[in-house]
């Protein structure tokens, strides 16, 4: 790529916030984009985006709809066509869907089944996720091998995410990697890793109904940062993705990689930025977090 290379991400589960989609609803359009995606699916998209209170849209059922329905709608106020597209952990959904793979109402109906899968799955066994921020990286990976844990997230910018049981993560805690702080997650449970196989069970049956199409723009997965030319490849990936790690930080390396100079984040915006700032020097950053931030956006291109 020759000239300015825009690239759109699109934020994953834990990047909603309370009433985050409210200034959203004031742009034509969204509202009844988001009615339709509520009806389509059978969850009030519009009242979890905006009046819903933190505990509600924790949950992953919930949360995972709302964000990619939330990615779509700011996608479409914001009115670009990237030159390339990503999305971390369930923003692959509406990134494939930016990227032409999957049609937006495809994108929400697998995005519901993949939500609840999870879920559903979160309540067999005692999981949970711990962030690992800080210490060297073969460090960390090793302490996580240590205790039976998997690197659910390999974030980049020295931001490690462990998944697994209740018991591994508190053994892991109390042996922490050198120089690194934990943090635990508020989330259902070990999203990323073998405990997550009923769900990805029931997004492949999902998958089957879907008939993807080849991306129109460079798309780029989390599995391990590759651009991907074929939509079913894509599509496959997804469901593999639901219990596998996300690699973001291969993701990243791929941005350098194609020539980035700009990166929009779409709401709820501030995590892949955040990582981005730090890992990707001399890249253009702008988050969408309501449509102020639009005009920003645009003159990146």
């Amino acid at each position: 790529m020759v000239g300015p290379v825009l690239l759109i991400t699109a934020p994953g589960q834990g990047a909603q916030t309370p009433g985050f989609l409210s200034p959203w609803l004031e742009v034509p359009g969204v509202g009844d984009r988001l009615g339709a995606w509520s009806d389509l699916i059978g969850l009030d998209l519009i009242r979890y985006g905006t009046t819903a209170d933190a505990d509600e849209i924790k949950d992953t059922a919930v949360a995972q709809p709302l964000l990619v329905a939330a990615a779509l709608v700011t996608q479409q106020a914001l009115g670009l066509t990237p030159d390339a597209v990503a999305g971390h952990s369930v923003g692959e959904l509406g990134a494939a869907a930016i990227a032409g793979v999957l049609t937006p109402e495809d994108a929400m109906r697998l995005v519901a089944v993949r939500g609840r899968g999870m879920a559903e799955a979160a309540t067999v066994t005692s999981t949970g996720m711990t962030a690992v921020l800080g210490g060297d990286t073969d460090e960390v990976l090793t302490a996580i091998a240590k205790h039976g844990l998997t690197p659910a997230n390999i974030n980049g910018a020295g931001q490690i995410v462990a998944a697994g049981t209740l018991e591994q993560l508190e053994a892991f805690a109390a042996e922490p990697p050198a120089k690194a702080r934990l943090r635990s997650l508020a989330v259902a449970g070990a999203f990323h890793t073998e405990h997550m196989a009923p769900a990805v069970a029931a997004l492949d049956a999902a998958a089957a109904s879907v008939t993807p199409k080849d991306p129109e723009i460079k798309l780029i997965s989390n599995r391990d940062g590759a651009v991907v030319d074929s939509g079913a490849e894509f599509l496959a990936r997804l469901v593999g993705q639901v219990s596998s790690p996300v690699r973001w930080d291969l993701c990243m390396s791929t941005f350098a990689d194609l020539g980035v100079t700009g990166i929009i984040e779409l709401a709820p915006s501030g995590t892949l930025v955040g990582l981005a700032r730090r890992e990707l020097k001399g890249v253009q950053l702008v988050g969408l977090k309501t449509p102020e931030d639009l005009d920003k956006a645009r003159e990146l291109t």
